[in-house]
């Protein structure tokens, strides 16, 4: 359970992070329009920690509460965990 803590935080943290810095490439696009080579590569790596984010809630809520499903979305967060690893290692 402290690991899915762990886990969530950690996640949650880069999530938020990575839309404060959309944030502020959006609003400051107008002058510098180099932003927008980055833009694609920031709003990728928003989707997969949201979604990675959304994975940990999950499976920390399944924990929490004992029900019989919480197996699952620990799995899929496993794999979430090691997709985003993957994609983000760089080569």
């Amino acid at each position: 359970m402290v690991l899915l803590g762990f886990v969530l935080g950690s996640a949650g943290a880069i999530t938020f992070g990575l839309l404060g810095v959309a944030v502020v490439f959006t609003w400051l696009l107008p002058e510098y329009p180099r932003l927008e080579n980055e833009l694609p590569t920031l709003w990728r790596s928003l989707g997969m920690f949201a979604a990675l984010t959304g994975l940990a809630a999950l499976s920390f809520y399944g924990q929490l509460r004992m029900t019989p499903w919480r197996w699952a979305p620990i799995v899929v967060l496993l794999f979430g965990i090691a997709a985003v690893g993957w994609t983000l290692w760089p080569r």
